[in-house]
């Protein structure tokens, strides 16, 4: 069935059929949530092979390697498949969200609940992703889905908690319920906003605590760097009103617990490379792991200066992936910084 309203999924029913663009391993991963949580699910693909190997063999080998797909996964690569959509679950980059949005807008019907699980900040215009969606799919219904979880645990069925968020805290307890399943537990959020500050700057911030890994600094100095780290982010949040529970829920400190302390974090892994002495062009080559953080770092420095707010750390990052400073040089600036009181510094 659709859902009440019977336009495009707005109402707070069931929401039968979910499409999925995007088929790298987090959008393979929540295609087999989708599909686990009893939904008629179909994935979107650019490439004809990977297609294929989804429908055919029921695998995404250059994704989620080794990993047994579920059956009830309809891969394609003909767009028009969101026609029919009740929900659609965006997961393509973060930088790439314009774009594929503009391609779907003759597609999506009124009412539709688009949702976001790329996590980043539109580099050029600043803008939060729910915003850019609302300039180019206005007839969409933003929403966001986010927090600690790597694809491979969700695509193994391993136990992991998220949060979906919208503003209409009713749609986002029904996007809940159509995702949940005994090893895949959203929670319903109403703060849009926060959600995906939150989930951005973290991205940032584990580049941080990579590099401080792969520098070989210590497990204290990484500690460090996540406190601190997170009083950044919950200072830039703030100033978009998210809200409390947010801060020190699922999307912003779970998440940041999570990628700033293993290597299976691409953000993470990215920063151990640079502390490593790799260098920024190589990691960001075509056909590398896309770290997001790498592209949000500029944007997260250049909003905070233009809201009067001081984040160091992810500054730090900034200088690092733009070429101004060495990862020593760097280290020893905020090591040095003025000495304050934990409560001035929060």
């Amino acid at each position: 069935p659709r859902s009440e309203t019977g336009s495009g999924g707005t109402g707070m029913g069931e929401f039968q059929k979910i499409v999925v663009v995007g088929a790298g391993s987090w959008g393979t991963a929540l295609a087999t949530v989708a599909v686990r949580a009893g939904r008629e699910t179909h994935l979107w693909a650019r490439r004809e092979d990977v297609v294929r190997a989804i429908n055919e063999r029921h695998e995404n080998p250059g994704a989620l390697p080794g990993i047994p797909l579920d059956q009830g996964i309809r891969a394609t690569t003909d767009l028009a498949v969101v026609a029919e959509a009740d929900a659609i679950l965006l997961v393509t980059p973060a930088q790439t969200t314009r774009e594929v949005t503009k391609g779907l807008a003759r597609l999506v019907r009124p009412g539709t609940p688009a949702v976001l699980c790329a996590k980043g900040i539109e580099r050029d215009s600043g803008r939060l992703l729910s915003e850019v969606i609302a300039e180019t799919l206005p007839q969409a219904v933003p929403a966001v889905l986010s927090g600690p979880s790597f694809a491979t645990d969700v695509a193994r069925n391993l136990p992991t908690a998220v949060t979906v968020a919208a503003e209409d805290i009713e749609l986002a307890k029904a996007l809940s319920r159509a995702l949940s399943h005994p090893m895949f537990r959203p929670y319903a959020s109403s703060d849009l906003v926060g959600v995906q500050v939150g989930g951005a700057l973290k991205n940032v911030l584990a580049i941080g605590c990579g590099i401080v890994a792969g520098k070989g600094l210590g497990a204290s100095a990484q500690a460090a760097l996540t406190a601190r780290g997170f009083a950044e982010l919950a200072r830039l949040a703030g100033t978009y009103g998210a809200h409390a529970e947010t801060l020190t829920g699922l999307s912003c400190l779970g998440d940041l617990v999570l990628t700033c302390s293993t290597p299976q974090s691409r953000n993470f892994s990215f920063g151990i490379a640079l502390g490593r002495g790799a260098s920024v062009a190589d990691l960001l080559a075509e056909g590398r792991s896309l770290a997001e953080g790498a592209k949000t770092a500029a944007v997260a420095v250049r909003i905070a200066a233009e809201r009067g707010i001081d984040i160091p750390i992810s500054a730090a990052v900034e200088a690092i992936i733009e070429g101004r400073g060495t990862v020593a040089d760097i280290v020893a600036s905020l090591m040095s910084r003025p000495l304050k009181s934990e409560e001035e510094a929060v």
